[in-house]
């Protein structure tokens, strides 16, 4: 088999395929290299939501190494002149349909933001940057053409988009940066370790769709870079939660949750049932207090996000062990 150009991959690949010399190269998705200082003490806390500028300069390089190679030039092809073929990506094109949809990254001087000398974006920015590039790469594969005396540009939009997703996610790892570039192209948010797996595998399958849908819209919400948004998702998990409530035998809604922390504690945890229901009772006046399911002005709003982050996860944990255990 054909061995892989120097630098084709990380430190190990999952596999090679090919049958000959002149059967068509296929890529396959790398395990991500791991350096010295992960392997000796560990990969560092994936805690951080601002892009520092070292950060970005990393981002920033992987993008201009894109532009520069043509991987851009299936979306917004450089044609020969001779109109037989792609040689390269169209920049300025490409800067235009990206300032068409993320406008706050346009420049008085028509730099794009991959040119050293842009002023660095806000996060939120180039996050939006980092989705707008995977949806427009592919991999370019050089056939020299004799008649022009240059490279034409093939293009291999799967491997592409898994190389830049590869390094864009590398660089979070490495920066800290609580974020992932996921196979679909969205980037989404890291919660804390505690949450993080369950978060990224749950699937929500109780006897009610409309609890289903409520606790899923939660999650995805607060999965987002967005600060705003992930606010919103504090809402979406208070109302999964007075539905759930609902959910329990009884006339009225008292009766209902007692009798769902009742079969969440069991007969024999008297004390842990008392806790439960002081807890349930917390976050039942915390949702009416807060600007959380509702806006008056009278309900302080949520000051920090830290303090999203932490109601989210307390309600969350509630929410979870109920419906592990009731099989509601």
């Amino acid at each position: 088999h054909p061995l892989p150009a120097l630098g084709r991959f990380p430190e190990k690949t999952v596999g090679w395929r090919g049958a000959s010399d002149t059967t068509t190269e296929h890529w396959v998705m790398s395990e991500t290299m791991k350096y010295f200082s992960d392997r000796e003490n560990g990969e560092r806390p994936r805690e951080n939501e601002e892009i520092s500028e070292q950060a970005w300069g990393g981002i920033r390089s992987e993008i201009a190494s894109r532009v520069a190679d043509g991987s851009f030039g299936k979306s917004f092809p450089e044609n020969c002149e001779n109109g037989r073929g792609v040689t390269g990506s169209d920049e300025i094109n490409l800067r235009e349909a990206m300032i068409a949809r993320i406008s706050s990254l346009s420049h008085d001087n028509d730099l794009s933001p991959w040119i050293y000398g842009f002023p660095m974006p806000q996060t939120v920015d180039i996050l939006d940057l980092i989705e707008f590039c995977w949806k427009n790469i592919a991999q370019p594969k050089k056939n020299y053409h004799e008649h022009c005396r240059h490279d034409h540009l093939q293009f291999d939009v799967e491997e592409g988009q898994g190389k830049f997703r590869e390094k864009i996610n590398e660089i979070f790892s490495r920066n800290g940066l609580a974020y992932e570039l996921k196979e679909n192209g969205q980037i989404e948010r890291l919660a804390s370790p505690v949450l993080r797996e369950q978060l990224a595998s749950v699937q929500f399958r109780t006897q009610d769709k409309q609890l289903n849908e409520l606790l899923e819209t939660a999650r995805s919400k607060f999965l987002t870079p967005r600060p705003k948004t992930r606010r919103e998702s504090l809402k979406d998990l208070w109302d999964a939660w007075e539905r759930l409530k609902s959910l329990g035998e009884g006339s009225d809604k008292k009766e209902q949750t007692a009798d769902i922390l009742d079969r969440a504690s069991g007969e024999d945890s008297p004390k842990f049932r008392e806790a439960l229901e002081q807890g349930a009772k917390e976050l039942t006046w915390i949702g009416n207090k807060l600007m959380i399911r509702h806006s008056e002005d009278w309900k302080e709003p949520l000051a920090k996000d830290e303090h999203v982050d932490y109601l989210f996860h307390r309600l969350f944990s509630l929410i979870w062990m109920i419906l592990k255990i009731t099989k509601i």
